[in-house]
């Protein structure tokens, strides 16, 4: 299984437009992005998953060389997840597309829901609904929804499990910290886990909502209400116990000295994965 993180960044990206902060120019010297989240996952056959439609589809695709994909999942709503998706029109033939089929108490409706009304027109997407904790199959892999927690909507994230080689992707979703246990065990134990730190601990004490749980050194391991710090993130993976993790969907407000470390993930980078063949 290879995956490719064909978007690493939050809502603004990294650079940001118009920004000359120090972790915006920073990247720029280095060359480096992070896109609106997306991430790339090809079998051996070729066949492949994307999960989350950024608004930056084409450049990623572009940039990246990956094949177009078989099925896609999404995970959740938001714009910088979802509105990538009218960028397929007329690139396939056909696109089964996965979503959770859970009614969202806010909205009155589901991730599949909302993506059918919104996308009605695109006639060569076929939006299916699936029930979370369920696993289904898409482009050969076996999936597996779980609820996260990012309020005001429902956010799921998900564990890609190739039944060939026994390769594992596990990807947090946009949460906070307070994952409950069962979504943390079908997560835990993959080769490879993307768990999402929007930003440094120390930023909590500038957010309206400060932040929330709080590690055994008092730092806080989730920003707000729905989104992990890098504090959190890095004890997430932790918990998951896999094999690799990265931080993604980071904003461009991590000083340089930390956005940049190892497990800080950017734009490109590829993991191949072996698995232990069944």
């Amino acid at each position: 299984m290879q995956v490719t993180l064909l978007g690493t960044g939050d809502t603004t990206g990294t650079p940001t437009v118009g920004c000359d902060c120090a972790t915006c120019e920073r990247a720029r010297d280095r060359g480096v992005e992070r896109t609106r989240f997306s991430v790339h996952v090809e079998r051996v056959n070729g066949d492949s998953l994307l999960i989350d439609f950024s608004p930056d589809f084409r450049q990623q695709f572009l940039r990246e060389s990956v094949p177009l994909p078989d099925a896609a999942v999404v995970t959740h709503v938001h714009f910088d997840h979802l509105d990538g998706l009218g960028n397929v029109y007329r690139l396939v033939d056909s696109l089964p597309v996965y979503a959770a089929d859970e009614t969202d108490p806010q909205t009155g409706t589901s991730v599949v829901g909302t993506i059918r009304d919104r996308y009605h027109y695109l006639d060569r997407i076929s939006v299916r609904g699936r029930t979370p904790f369920q696993r289904f199959e898409a482009a050969g892999f076996e999936v597996t929804l779980v609820p996260v927690v990012h309020p005001p909507l429902v956010s799921y994230g998900l564990r890609v499990d190739d039944p060939d080689s026994g390769a594992s992707l596990a990807i947090s979703g946009d949460t906070s910290y307070a994952i409950d246990e069962n979504a943390r065990e079908v997560l835990r134990g993959a080769d490879l886990a993307l768990v999402e730190g929007i930003v440094h601990a120390d930023l909590c004490s500038h957010h309206p909502a400060g932040g929330d749980h709080y590690d055994d050194a008092g730092r806080p391991r989730t920003f707000g209400t729905k989104h992990m710090t890098l504090t959190g993130a890095r004890a997430l993976a932790d918990d998951l116990a896999a094999d690799r993790y990265r931080i993604v969907h980071t904003a461009h407000f991590v000083p340089p000295e930390q956005a940049f470390r190892d497990d800080v993930a950017v734009d490109g980078q590829r993991f191949e994965l072996a698995g232990a063949k069944r």
